[in-house]
């Protein structure tokens, strides 16, 4: 993989909510649900999401910096074979006074060995070690998260990974899938992977802990005179009773219609009512109006 703060278009001394600033702002625009049957955004969305693995975890980003993993997030064997081994018991220390070749000399004198395949520690004893983390982030529509869809994650060698959600998800949480990060070393197992969510808006539903709220448009007869009126909810539409008098603001609540948790209490549904005038006033609602004011003027601002 190519630099990865090149790839973000961010500089080595961008802060962590730039990076993920402008990795959300790459992966809107290159992912593969956006632009369908696009090779060249496909393969460009797997590279953000590679290089966002990288620079979006502050320990992979400082050792990426201090040279001691590449780019692509796996450990450069010189740095892993002297951290592990240098100093067990049985290896030599390395010092800076020899006169070495090239590296493999150093860690040559390091374990007391020359020459040799596969990862061995010293005197040719083999070592094993948990593989990586990996950090991925996934966008998931409002009503997946609330209903705790499953969903797919396209990883950066192009393969996918099923998430399972878990009901009632927020924006920002993160999900660990054990066993799914990189592979070990050995007979080490594999690192975990960590997915965070980011909860894509709703045109209609917004949340509050775990009440939904709702603005509901109703006209003005429906507010004079009440009456029922259908009102979607994140299970389906309902029926809802508006009461005669209704004005602007006023909220009708909606038991157990919110937010079903794994844990803790569901929410609630809030409607709130908002009464919209027709887009033209015709001469008979102008008339009637008119009349009316005559003899039932009010003041609703007197209060303010």
């Amino acid at each position: 993989m190519d630099d990865p703060y090149k790839i973000l278009g961010v500089d080595k001394s961008a802060s962590d909510a730039e990076i993920k600033k402008a990795y959300r702002k790459l992966a809107k625009k290159y992912h593969p649900d956006l632009n369908p049957s696009d090779k060249n955004a496909e393969a460009k969305f797997q590279e953000i999401s590679a290089a966002n693995d990288l620079l979006g975890d502050p320990e992979k980003r400082a050792r990426y910096d201090r040279g001691e993993i590449d780019a692509s997030g796996a450990e450069k064997p010189e740095y892993q074979y002297y951290k592990q081994y240098g100093g067990r018991p049985g290896a030599q220390q390395y010092s800076a006074g020899g006169d070495f070749d090239d590296l493999g000399d150093i860690f040559s004198q390091m374990f007391g060995q020359r020459g040799g395949a596969g990862p061995r520690g010293a005197g040719g004893q083999r070592f094993d070690m948990k593989g990586g983390d990996a950090r991925y982030h996934l966008a998931v529509d409002f009503l997946d998260a609330v209903n705790g869809n499953p969903q797919r994650i396209v990883l950066p060698d192009g393969s996918s990974l099923e998430v399972k959600i878990p009901q009632g998800i927020k924006d920002g949480q993160t999900i660990r899938l054990k066993g799914k990060g990189q592979p070990g070393i050995g007979a080490g197992p594999p690192g975990d992977a960590y997915v965070e969510i980011e909860v894509r808006p709703h045109k209609t539903f917004r949340r509050e802990g775990n009440d939904i709220v709702v603005d509901v448009p109703i006209s003005f007869d429906e507010a004079v005179l009440g009456g029922k009126i259908d009102v979607p909810t994140i299970d389906g539409r309902v029926r809802v009773n508006v009461p005669a008098g209704a004005s602007s603001g006023q909220t009708l609540r909606l038991k157990g219609k919110g937010v079903k948790p794994r844990k803790g209490k569901t929410g609630d549904q809030r409607c709130v009512l908002k009464i919209v005038m027709p887009k033209k006033i015709d001469d008979d609602l102008k008339a009637f109006a008119e009349s009316w004011r005559k003899d039932h003027a009010y003041n609703p601002r007197e209060n303010m």
